[in-house]
């Protein structure tokens, strides 16, 4: 395996900006890499989702049936961070890290995805089964792209998304609903506050009621592999100026939802809290609505792999196969379109790639080569196990 030229095609991706202020966002990352396959001998089908950002598939076939391993990851990045001074495209490595957007979350992977591939067609190829390489789209907003690989008819018989886990073997991630609480007041002058209907002080108690109650409640209940659900309040929004009583507010919210909970009651527990808000108002109205820019069609829930599936399997013992002694498996903080292939295709999904989570989207996003070139080596023995016939 060629080190270097896997270098090279991460740090020719991560200079390809492929954030949404990017016209044709991500085809300059789809470009390098099919450039790349095609170098050595793969071929690489590019599938427009919309126009200018295709979607990228690239298969290899055994010499035999067997079956079909998926390794996904998305070409589109966040935007640079607001007011940072870094460079965030000039792939720069230093001390033994490459710096720049991407090469976290999650361009690093594709390019050690890239370099699996490469290595087990130069290496003689599969005896049997088959491995797709799908680097898909838009995963930082709506998930366009794995929407379409789905709706495409796309089935293996396992799939491994290389979000950042530091190469540990991540089994399942929570679900991840976006949704917007909005409160519906009175205005009046603020010296008659009694005569309006407060909607900031209505959101206030709606707030104040998922801290005292709707959390409180996530720790009665735990999921036995992802732990306790979460919710986040991430934006407000309400009033016009300080001597107006607020006639509307807007709460924006990160719900994280775990294997023991259905969609209705993720929204069933908000709007039981926004029914008390509002008997304690008389008038007032509130909406429940989900945020449109969270998906595109399909439900972004749960995701869950037994410890015991093949693929995890074949994933732990790559470890032995490199001579190293396999982590314990892990589970992902972040939502992924893992979960679109798990729920949606029916098909066996892990989560498992190189570099920190924490360091994704940040001014300081970077990793260390060495991760690259180990999961590179990971992949395509994972690739190897899970293809043979006795796995």
């Amino acid at each position: 395996m060629d080190d270097r030229e896997t270098l090279e095609l991460l740090q020719s991706m991560v200079r390809a900006q492929s954030h949404p202020a990017v016209p044709r966002q991500e085809e300059g990352v789809a470009l390098a890499l099919q450039a790349y396959l095609r170098r050595h001998g793969i071929p690489s089908e590019l599938i427009e989702v919309r126009e200018g950002r295709p979607n990228l598939i690239a298969t290899l076939k055994g010499k035999n049936s067997g079956q079909h391993l998926l390794l996904c990851g998305h070409t589109d990045t966040v935007p640079p961070s607001a007011g940072s001074s870094a460079d965030f495209f000039s792939a720069a490595v230093e001390n033994g890290r490459i710096f720049g957007r991407g090469t976290v979350d999650m361009k690093g992977a594709i390019a050690a995805m890239a370099a699996a591939l490469v290595d087990i067609h130069e290496s003689g190829g599969l005896d049997s089964g088959r491995v797709t390489l799908a680097a898909v789209i838009d995963e930082e907003l709506e998930s366009l792209g794995a929407e379409a690989l789905i709706t495409s008819g796309f089935k293996s018989d396992g799939a491994i998304v290389g979000e950042p886990t530091a190469n540990r073997v991540a089994i399942g991630h929570k679900g991840l609903e976006w949704l917007e609480a909005r409160f519906y007041g009175k205005a009046v002058h603020g010296s008659v506050r009694e005569e309006g209907i407060d909607a900031i002080a209505a959101a206030a108690h709606f707030i104040s009621l998922i801290e005292h109650k709707l959390i409180p409640a996530f720790e009665r209940r735990p999921d036995p592999v992802l732990g306790l659900s979460a919710v986040n309040i991430g934006t407000i929004h309400g009033g016009q100026q300080p001597c107006f009583v607020a006639a509307d507010c807007r709460v924006q919210i990160d719900r994280r939802w775990v294997t023991n909970e259905t969609i209705e009651q993720v929204f069933s527990g908000l709007e039981e809290l926004l029914a008390e808000v509002r008997a304690a108002r008389p008038g007032l109205r509130t909406e429940l609505v989900r945020m449109p820019e969270g998906m595109a069609i399909m439900l972004h829930g749960p995701l869950v792999i037994d410890r015991d599936h093949p693929l995890v399997r074949a994933s732990l013992g790559a470890f032995e196969d490199l001579g190293r002694t396999a982590p314990p498996t892990s589970v992902c903080p972040a939502w992924t379109d893992g979960a679109l292939l798990s729920r949606e295709a029916g098909i066996p999904t892990l989560v498992w790639g190189p570099g920190e989570l924490k360091l994704a989207h940040s001014a300081e996003e970077s990793v260390p080569v060495d991760d690259i070139f180990l999961a590179a080596r990971l992949y395509a023995a994972a690739a190897r196990r899970f293809t043979a016939p006795s796995s």
